[in-house]
C-alpha cells in the first residue's frame, strides 16, 4: 500500500503545482524538480523569491537558503541564485536560481538535495583527524604549504592568506563508496583543499566526520591524460591587491603562434612590462625563469614597445609570453563584447600569467588564482601558450563562476566541453584564419596527430562524436585521476561536436544508426545559446541529457519558441545522440547493449497489463502498448529478478503525456520508488 500512496502522492505534487500557474516542470534523477517554469500569461507577479523557493522548492522543516549572487543578463532576465543549508550546514552543490523578468518571478532551476528530518549534522571525528585521511589519501612528497616562498604568494593569492588546508564542514552525496545504496545518500563531511607541490596536484577532498572515509574527490588542478594541460576552478580572490596605477600604451608583438598583434602594455621606469588595466583590474604577463615559485618571477620587459621576432623569439622561447598577454586580452574581449562579462568572474577579475614553468613542462593550468604554462618539451607539444590553450583555461574558471560543472563522468566531460567551446570562439573572433575546429594545433609536436582535440571530427584523436558511441570512455562509479575522473577529456567530444554541428550544420548518420541533417544556424548564434546554457541552467551534476533540455530552453529563450534555432539545436543534439529530432514522438530509448546480467526487471504490471523478462540483457519493449483512461488511477507493481543475491533497486516510471518524444515535461515522472529488493 505504501509504494501506490506514494505514486498518488507524486501525482497530488504535480497537480498542486499546476493550480499554481505552472507550465512547465522538469523533475531530477533524485525526484525534486529541477526546473519550474511558470505560464507565460500568469508568471508569479511581485512573487518574492525566498517565498517562491519554499513555495516550490525548499520543503525540508530544516531547509534555509542564503543568497549568493544576483545578476541581469542581455535579455533583461535577473537571475537570484541562491546556496542550499541544512540546519546551519552547507549542502554541496546545492544551489537554485530564481529566473525574474522585470518584477514577475518566470522560472526556478537548479539542484536541491531533499535531506531526512532525522540527519545529524554533529561531527564524530576532530578536523586534525579528518586532515589527516585526506593527506594520506592524496598521498604527496611535499605540499605547498611547506615551501616559505610558496607561502608568501598565498598571502596575495588565497583567501586565507596560506595554502593551509582548513577544513569547511558541508553536506556531500558519498561519491566514492563501493555501496550503490550509499552513493544516493548525503553525508556529512570535511571538505579540504589540499595543494601538493610534489607531485603537482591540487583537490577538494571529502572527508565522512563519523568514519574518517574519504567520500568525495573534485578535482581543482585536473591533469589531461594526454598531457595537454592541467586547469583548476578554485575561488579566487580578486581584491587581495589594490589597484595599481599604470601608465596603459599600446605596442607591437611578434607573437610565437599568431603573426604580430597589437597589445596593451605599461610604461615603466624608461621601459615597457607585460602589464595593463585597460580591461577589469588587470591583464599582467611574468617570467617564472623555468623556476617553480612565483613569488621569483620577474617581468618581461622591452625598451621600445616594439616586442621584435630578433629579441624574443630565442632558445628560451621569450615570444611564448606574447602570445599568452594577447591571448588573455583577446579572451577578456570576447567575453565583454559578445557576451557582456567582465572577466572570469564577472567582476573584472585581475588575468595573472606565469610563462617558462619549469623545465620542458608539457602543461598549462589555471590554479586557482594564476594562469600557468609550460614551455614543451618539443616531443609532445611547444610552449603552451597558443591562443586556444589560454582562452580554454580561462574557460574552465568562467565555468567555475557559472555551472561549476563538477568534474566527473558526464559533468566533468561537459566541463571540458565548453572550454574548448570558447577555445574555438575566441581563435574565431580575434583569429578567424585559424582552424577553429582543432584544439590546440599551433602547439601539437607528436608523430600523428593534427592537433589535441578536433571538434569537427573528434574520432580522429579519440574522442566520441555520439553519446556511448565509438571511442566512448565508460562512466566510472568512483572516479579518479586513474581513470580520467570518469573519462572527462575523451567524452567532451561530444558536447563540442554538438557544437560544431549546430553551428556549421551537417547531415549524417550517428553511431546509433539515427540519420539527422541540421542547417547551421552560425558561430555567433550557437555560442549565444551555449553561453546562456552554461551560465543560465546548468549546475554541478548536470548530465548530456539535461544539457539538451536546458540548451533548447536557452534558444527559446533567445530565439523564441519554435524559432528555427529552437528546432536546429534539438536536431543537432540527436545528431549526436541525445534525445529525439525535432518533433519526433517515438525515440524514446536511448539504452542500449546486449550483455546478461544478475540484475534484472523480471515484471511490470500495470493494471491489467503485465509483462515479463528475464535476465537476457538490455531488452527492447516499445512495441507495447497498455490502454489507460485520463483521471483513472492504476495500480503498478514492479518486481526485480536476480540470478544471485538480491540488490537494493530503484524504480521510476515515465509517462510521455504530450508525446513530444522525451519524458522532460510537467509530471512525466509519474513514479518513483525507494530502496526494494522485492515486489
Amino acid at each position: 500500500m505504501k509504494k501506490f500512496f506514494t505514486l498518488f502522492v507524486v501525482f497530488s505534487f504535480v497537480s498542486a503545482m499546476f493550480a499554481q500557474k505552472i507550465e512547465k516542470v522538469i523533475v531530477s534523477d533524485n525526484g525534486t524538480p529541477a526546473f519550474i517554469k511558470f505560464s507565460a500569461e500568469k508568471s508569479a507577479v511581485n512573487l518574492d523569491s525566498k517565498t517562491a523557493l519554499k513555495q516550490y522548492v525548499f520543503k525540508g522543516e530544516k531547509d534555509q537558503f542564503k543568497a549568493v549572487a544576483t545578476s541581469k543578463d542581455q535579455l533583461g532576465f535577473t537571475h537570484e541564485k541562491f546556496q542550499q543549508f541544512y540546519n546551519g550546514v552547507k549542502v554541496e552543490h546545492g544551489t537554485y536560481s530564481v529566473q525574474k523578468l522585470n518584477s514577475s518571478v518566470v522560472a526556478l532551476h537548479g539542484e536541491y538535495s531533499a535531506i531526512e528530518s532525522n540527519f545529524s549534522i554533529n561531527a564524530q571525528i576532530s578536523e586534525e583527524k579528518a586532515l589527516e585521511a585526506a593527506l594520506n589519501y592524496v598521498g604527496a612528497q611535499k605540499y605547498m604549504w611547506e615551501n616559505s616562498d610558496n607561502e608568501l604568494f598565498a598571502k596575495k593569492s588565497e583567501k586565507a592568506g596560506t595554502f593551509y588546508p582548513k577544513a569547511e564542514l558541508v553536506i556531500v552525496n558519498n561519491v566514492l563508496t563501493k555501496s550503490r545504496d550509499e552513493k544516493l545518500k548525503p553525508v556529512l563531511a570535511y571538505k579540504f583543499n589540499i595543494y601538493a607541490e610534489k607531485p603537482l596536484s591540487r583537490d577538494f577532498i571529502y572527508v565522512n566526520a563519523k568514519t574518517g572515509a574519504i567520500v568525495f574527490q573534485n578535482a581543482i588542478i585536473k591533469k589531461c591524460n594526454d598531457l595537454s594541460h592541467n586547469h583548476s576552478a578554485e575561488e579566487v580572490n580578486t581584491d587581495l591587491e589594490a589597484f595599481e596605477s599604470m601608465v596603459n600604451t599600446s605596442g607591437t608583438a611578434a607573437t610565437r603562434y599568431s603573426g604580430t598583434k597589437t597589445i596593451t602594455t605599461d610604461s615603466y621606469n624608461g621601459s615597457y612590462r607585460l602589464r595593463e588595466t585597460t580591461r577589469g583590474l588587470g591583464i599582467e604577463t611574468y617570467n617564472m625563469k623555468k623556476g617553480t615559485n612565483y613569488t621569483s618571477a620577474v617581468d618581461f620587459t622591452d625598451v621600445d614597445n616594439n616586442w621584435t621576432a630578433a629579441e624574443f623569439n630565442n632558445t628560451n622561447k621569450d615570444n611564448a609570453a606574447l602570445d599568452a598577454h594577447w591571448g588573455a586580452e583577446m579572451t577578456y574581449d570576447y567575453f565583454k563584447n559578445i557576451h557582456a562579462r567582465n572577466s572570469f568572474d564577472n567582476a573584472g577579475a585581475k588575468i595573472k600569467s606565469y610563462v617558462h614553468y619549469s623545465s620542458a613542462y608539457d602543461n598549462a593550468y589555471w590554479n586557482g588564482s594564476v594562469m600557468t604554462y609550460g614551455d614543451g618539451s618539443g616531443t609532445y607539444f611547444d610552449a603552451l601558450t597558443s591562443l586556444d590553450v589560454a582562452a580554454h583555461e580561462i574557460g574552465h574558471a568562467i565555468c567555475e563562476k557559472t555551472a561549476n560543472l563538477a568534474y566527473q563522468n558526464e559533468s566533468g566531460a561537459m566541463n571540458e566541453g565548453f572550454s574548448d567551446i570558447w577555445a574555438a570562439c575566441v581563435e574565431y573572433f580575434a583569429a578567424p584564419e585559424k582552424q577553429i575546429w582543432l584544439i590546440g594545433e599551433d602547439i601539437e609536436r607528436r608523430a600523428g596527430h593534427e592537433a589535441l582535440r578536433s571538434m569537427s571530427n573528434p574520432n580522429a584523436e579519440g574522442q566520441p562524436d555520439t553519446y556511448m558511441g565509438t571511442n566512448w570512455a565508460a562512466l566510472a562509479s568512483n572516479p579518479t585521476s586513474t581513470n580520467d575522473y570518469g573519462g572527462v577529456h575523451t567524452n567532451s567530444g561530444v558536447l563540442n561536436h554538438w557544437f560544431y554541428i549546430l553551428s556549421i550544420g551537417k547531415t549524417g548518420t550517428n553511431d546509433k544508426g539515427s540519420a539527422y541533417n541540421v542547417s547551421g544556424i552560425t558561430v555567433d548564434k550557437a555560442a549565444k545559446i551555449a553561453y546562456r546554457l552554461e551560465s543560465v541552467y546548468l549546475s554541478a551534476n548536470s548530465t548530456f541529457a539535461q544539457a539538451r533540455t536546458y540548451a533548447i530552453q536557452a534558444a527559446t529563450d533567445l530565439y523564441g519558441a519554435a524559432s528555427n534555432e529552437v528546432i536546429q539545436t534539438t536536431n543537432a543534439w540527436y545528431a549526436v545522440g541525445v534525445g529525439a529530432a525535432y518533433g519526433e514522438t517515438s525515440a524514446y530509448c536511448a539504452s542500449q547493449g546486449n550483455s546478461a546480467a544478475d540484475e534484472y526487471i523480471k515484471t511490470v504490471t500495470i493494471g491489467t497489463f503485465t509483462n515479463t523478462s528475464a535476465a537476457a540483457g538490455y531488452t527492447d519493449f516499445t512495441s507495447k502498448t497498455i490502454t489507460m483512461n485520463a483521471g483513472q488511477a492504476y495500480s503498478i507493481s514492479l518486481t526485480p529478478g536476480f540470478a544471485g543475491s538480491a540488490y537494493n533497486e530503484y524504480w521510476k516510471i515515465w509517462v510521455d503525456y504530450n508525446k513530444d518524444g522525451d519524458f522532460a515535461d510537467a509530471g512525466e515522472l509519474a513514479f518513483n520508488a525507494g530502496a526494494v529488493t522485492n515486489t
